[in-house]
């Protein structure tokens, strides 16, 4: 299992499963003298952590995260950041029946044919619970980007059939709004109705997927390269190497098919003696390469593999069974609420990379 790392100098590598005796990561390249302590880690890690309230699993993880070397004095060294993530709230027991059953929706069967051998216990690499170490490295990440003046925020833009309709005119009350919420959504009406859907989800024993989007503003013209790491490029490989992802877009997206040149063209303009567009259907970039508009652009996450109905497989023999999840079993009705701040997260890193790797771009 050869990549376990995202970025080219602001690198991450993360490892650890869901049941074992910890998780953790190791920060590559994050320069010296940058301000960073546990509480800014753990701030982090408790938007991620589940147990926070009716619509997310119910396993209690405090996630309290030791810094273990590239950190003295409060600030960063230059030298690796390791950071250390215990597991505590781990109960292998409701996996033991459904050890040798092929689950639907999950990677079981792919890392054994693969490896030959597959932690079963929660999943083991697979789990969304490596998805901490993210967080954590996310967080080193957004005080580098702070230091430059680029801010971010992810949130809930749909689920099931609901779509949120989110004020983006200040990324701060953006902020206050998306977090104060319990779903990550900043439309109050929007918010209601998705708890309504959920509940009714829950009660049937089933899931639902949902679209978290991501806002960058701050970020300076020239972020990204021209071929292989243009900034879109980078966000999706980042974003898409989520558990449980199946769509990225940028700006206008998909939707840009039915518009016409004429529309989706973002038309120039100068104001204050600064060059801007008058649209944003590009989504910030052109060419691969941020033009110092915001940039924005969604990921969507399937329903939860892990329901509570009755479903039709296979064991690992070939033979048909059927599976279902043992009483007290603990998942997320809807994997794209806890994943709000993941998403973050790698937005994170993608741009504290993109700006570190611009500072090559010329003399």
């Amino acid at each position: 299992m050869a990549t376990n790392h995202f970025g080219n100098i602001f690198k991450m590598t993360t490892w650890g499963e869901s049941h074992g005796k910890a998780i953790g990561v190791v920060i590559d390249g994050c320069p010296a003298g940058l301000e960073i302590d546990e509480s800014d880690i753990n701030a982090a890690l408790a938007l991620r952590a589940p147990g926070r309230n009716p619509y997310t699993s119910p396993r209690k993880e405090t996630d309290e995260a030791e810094i273990l070397s590239g950190v003295f004095e409060g600030k960063t060294t230059g030298a690796p950041i390791s950071i250390l993530i215990p597991n505590k709230d781990v109960d292998s027991s409701k996996y033991e029946p459904i050890k040798d059953l092929l689950r639907p929706g999950h990677a079981n069967y792919t890392y054994l044919e693969k490896y030959g051998i597959f932690d079963y216990r929660g999943g083991g690499r697979a789990s969304a619970r490596e998805t901490a170490c993210r967080v954590a490295a996310g967080a080193v990440a957004k005080k580098f980007l702070h230091y430059y003046g680029i801010h971010l925020i992810a949130y809930i833009k749909q689920i099931g059939n609901i779509l949120a309709t989110p004020n983006l005119e200040d990324i701060f009350l953006l902020r206050n709004s998306t977090y104060q919420s319990s779903l990550f959504c900043p439309d109050a009406n929007a918010n209601s109705a998705m708890i309504d859907l959920i509940e009714k989800a829950k009660s049937e024993g089933d899931s639902l997927g949902g679209v978290v989007e991501f806002f960058v503003k701050g970020a300076p013209v020239g972020l990204g390269e021209p071929v292989y790491e243009k900034l879109e490029s980078i966000l999706a490989q980042g974003l898409m190497s989520l558990p449980a992802t199946k769509g990225f877009e940028i700006g206008s997206g998909f939707r840009s098919v039915g518009m016409r040149g004429s529309e989706h063209n973002d038309i120039f303009s100068k104001k204050s003696g600064k060059i801007s567009t008058e649209t944003n259907f590009a989504g910030g970039t052109l060419g691969g390469i941020s033009t110092g508009m915001p940039i924005i652009g969604r990921v969507a996450f399937k329903p939860t593999s892990s329901i509570m109905q009755s479903q039709k497989t296979l064991n690992t023999c070939g033979e048909t069974s059927s599976i279902e999840l043992p009483t007290g079993s603990r998942h997320d009705p809807c994997v794209a609420i806890r994943a709000v701040p993941v998403v973050e997260a790698m937005v994170a890193l993608a741009f504290a990379d993109a700006m570190l790797m611009n500072r090559s771009a010329r003399l």
